[in-house]
């Protein structure tokens, strides 16, 4: 290996230097000799001490800014899933191999420390992940930018099984305080909700809020590849204005004394409150209004103080939508124009329309937030005059154009046909100037069917910004063997442009390049069994097929396909023993909504499942199945990089992009997946032959459904299906609650929304023909090395580079 083709070797100075300030921090700020130190100490020594580091270019990433006049991107997102930042931070500051010899000369090993690092419980899913890459990817290009999002102190909740079932406990990622963050005092807004609006001495509106709370910000510095830019991650944490009544306390009323602040916290506890009440409907509007205002008075806050006129705020500000959760900004933005700096209804529109752009995230109608009427008039009462003259002038605009009353209806801000409900998604695409979907199948059906008609009205808004993973995180940092390999081969362009991975492809014919890839993915493969070993006392072959669906938990991520197909295999190897059966390890993750009852019957399912066929000693070696709980960014940095087979199977025309596909494919995994989401842009890019697509294409789950589709009949023309499907329902899996799963598969066979016996016989045989590739060990290493050879596409760099041009006009 040349040295040019190597990681950059410590430099003894450096990591001297290194081990004197992590030792000077060690006793200063944390209080602790060397000998008493425990990992906690050296992990808050160490974070300290390259937040040192950070700081510098942080704020000099902020003067340049200013200096330049620059535009700035302002991006709005409830989740933020960042993870883990201290190894993060070092890649990119090329200060890991310093910090590791530094610490090993303390007699520290790094990698324990990364490990106790909590997972920042800032997100869920995609969504939350996606904003994340985002954001790095933002300053690994040079683009100034800020996230806006709320500071949760219990995240969604950490998952724990208990006998199959998922029980849902707070996270404690803040317990001992978070090493990265900084608290600004000097930026805190007031965020009001309730009251009236009545006209001041002028005329003009004035909304007089029964209720307000205290937003107060906390940066965390968000470092680019090679430390080009550090930008900034704003989140907000609630405070009351009077945490204590002191009259109340003194009176003998200690907890209702604390009322108001534990109502302010209340707002940032918790991502996603269940919101079947009414007293959860109301919480996720209120923080989601509360986040939206703070960051908009933020945004407006900055611009006066740097620029002067308000005017100019869609020349120096881009804001984007990361979906519908902070669609309220567009009001709120609204109010502050109007009432703020006194300006008509016309100039603030135009102003607001050139500022936002908006990005949807999903098909589902039910996922298209709308809030009823009531509720948001009576929280947001000044906001609802804004959005109904908002609406006023959209219906007059569109009945000049032609539209009749249905298509009317279809693009009225105000649903009328399901009790009275503000519709977010439409706010959100009437006062952007840009409004993209993430994968092109799913920008091609918004225009078809949930925004049809404000495609009609405005046919120029809508545009495709296909989804993006960055690729230190998601290769150079949770796959170093790998990325070695691969410098070794092609040299280190791939570091900085990730599509010069395609100079990788010829490699695929090369039996000593395959040997090394496979082993490097052998030694992924060990290293996930040992850590799951640990983790949940399970053993698994590393010498088995690791095939995953690692995921939110959403009957249309079809897992339940998955599983029933995983009993039809089950049932095929009892059968006929005889038969050369590919071994197989079967590894689910992800979560449930709290209030999503299939979800948390599946991952019960599941459980039940792999307790069943773990123990049966007639599949012993050829099929075992696992859940990982509390799956999140650490847990998919260990499983990524270890499989073979990427389970990428939503119905078709429901998943917006998905990222996972991106990850295990960059990391030499096979795809096994429907046309659905950017499957269709990764077979595109990978070549037909080195993916396994099945299933029903998008238009063809729509015409089904149009002709009336009968799952009763699939299912009786699919013998494996039926079997596996009554011994479910039948309590074969659940012997201590036969009934457990009945209307669970009763489901599919009245209405089967989500197309399962439709797909499981080109399912079944997708599965088959993956078999076939995996017995040919050549082959397989071959499409493996394609796939990551051919998706350098799908970096973030390239997405934030789309977003930056067409419609942000910064960089």
């Amino acid at each position: 290996m040349t040295k040019t083709l190597e990681r950059r070797r410590p430099d003894r100075r450096s990591a001297a230097r290194f081990a004197a300030e992590i030792v000077d921090t060690l006793v200063q700020r944390i209080g602790k000799d060397e000998r008493a130190a425990k990992p906690h100490d050296w992990l808050a020594a160490t974070v300290f001490t390259i937040r040192n580091q950070v700081i510098e270019r942080w704020m000099e990433s902020t003067r340049a800014a200013h200096r330049a006049g620059a535009k700035r991107v302002y991006y709005l997102s409830l989740e933020f899933l960042i993870g883990r930042l201290l190894r993060d931070t070092l890649s990119n500051l090329s200060a890991e191999g310093d910090v590791k010899a530094a610490l090993e000369s303390l007699g520290v090993d790094l990698a324990e420390i990364e490990a106790i690092e909590p997972d920042a419980a800032l997100g869920n899913g995609g969504l939350g992940r996606l904003a994340a890459c985002f954001m790095e990817s933002l300053a690994s290009l040079g683009l100034p930018a800020y996230g806006y999002g709320i500071r949760y102190v219990n995240g969604m909740f950490r998952q724990h099984i208990e006998d199959g079932w998922q029980v849902e406990l707070p996270e404690t990622w803040l317990d001992y305080g978070n090493h990265w963050e900084f608290e600004r005092r000097e930026s805190a807004y007031h965020v009001g909700f309730g009251g009236e609006v009545m006209p001041d001495a002028d005329g003009r509106q004035c909304w007089k809020p029964a209720e307000r709370v205290i937003a107060m910000a906390v940066d965390t510095p968000v470092v680019g590849w090679r430390g080009k830019r550090v930008n900034t991650l704003r989140l907000w944490e609630a405070r009351a204005i009077e945490p204590i009544r002191l009259d109340a306390f003194n009176a003998g009323d200690h907890v209702g004394a604390l009322s108001s602040q534990m109502r302010a916290e209340t707002l940032t506890r918790i991502l996603y409150p269940a919101d079947e009440t009414p007293a959860g409907q109301e919480l996720r509007l209120r923080q989601e209004y509360f986040f939206s205002s703070a960051s908009i008075q933020d945004i407006v806050r900055r611009h006066v103080q740097y620029d002067g006129d308000i005017r100019t705020l869609p020349d120096k500000a881009a804001i984007q939508l990361n979906d519908t959760h902070p669609a309220v900004s567009v009001a709120e933005l609204m109010r502050l124009l109007m009432g703020e700096f006194d300006l008509g209804f016309e100039e603030a529109w135009d102003i607001c329309r050139r500022t936002f752009g908006y990005t949807n995230h999903t098909l589902l109608p039910e996922a298209l937030e709308a809030w009823p009427l009531p509720l948001f008039e009576r929280l947001l009462p000044r906001h609802m005059q804004i959005i109904y003259t908002i609406n006023a002038a959209l219906l007059r605009e569109a009945r000049d154009k032609g539209f009749e009353d249905g298509s009317l209806r279809a693009v009225s801000l105000i649903d009328e046909e399901d009790g009275r409900r503000v519709r977010m998604a439409n706010l959100a695409f009437a006062g952007s100037h840009s409004v993209n979907g993430v994968a092109a199948l799913h920008t091609h059906l918004m225009k078809e069917t949930v925004f049809a008609d404000l495609h009609r009205l405005w046919p120029d808004r809508i545009n495709n910004k296909t989804n993006g993973i960055t690729p230190r995180r998601w290769l150079m940092e949770c796959n170093p063997e790998l990325t070695t390999l691969i410098r070794e081969a092609i040299g280190d362009a791939f570091m900085d442009d990730l599509e010069a991975l395609e100079a990788l492809a010829p490699f695929a014919d090369d039996s000593a390049f395959r040997e090394r890839f496979m082993a490097v993915k052998r030694a992924n493969k060990q290293a996930l069994a040992d850590w799951l070993r640990g983790r949940i006392d399970i053993r698994i072959d590393p010498d088995a097929l690791f095939d995953v669906q690692i995921k939110r938990i959403h009957e249309y991520k079809r897992q339940l396909l998955n599983i029933v197909e995983t009993v039809a295999l089950y049932d095929r190897i009892r059968l006929h023993p005889e038969k050369d059966w590919v071994p197989r390890v079967k590894l689910f993750a992800g979560k449930a909504a709290p209030s999503y009852h299939n979800a948390k019957l599946i991952i019960k399912l599941a459980n039940d499942v792999a307790r069943r066929i773990n123990a049966d000693p007639a599949v012993a070696g050829l099929l075992k199945i696992v859940f990982v709980p509390n799956y999140n960014v650490s847990a998919a940095e260990r499983i990524v990089p270890a499989a073979d087979l990427s389970e990428q199977i939503s119905t078709a025309g429901m998943e917006a992009s998905g990222t996972g596909n991106m990850k295990f494919a960059l990391n030499g995994a096979v795809t096994i997946g429907t046309l659905d989401g950017a499957n269709v842009e990764i077979r595109d890019r990978v070549g037909a032959d080195n993916i396994v697509i099945f299933g029903l294409t998008a238009e063809e789950v729509a015409a089904r459904k149009a002709a009336g589709y009968d799952p009763r009949a699939a299912i009786a023309a699919s013998p494996e299906l039926e079997s596996a499907l009554t011994a479910i329902a039948t309590g074969v899996f659940s012997p201590d609650d036969r009934a457990r799963y009945a209307r669970l598969i009763g489901g599919i066979y009245e209405a089967d929304p989500f197309m399962l016996a439709a797909d499981f016989d080109a399912y079944a045989s997708a599965q088959n023909e993956v078999d076939r590739l995996w017995r040919d060990p050549a082959a397989w290493a071959a499409t493996a090395i394609r796939n990551t050879a051919h998706v350098g596409w799908f970096s973030s760099d390239r997405t934030i580079g789309d977003y930056a041009r067409e419609i942000w006009g910064v960089g």
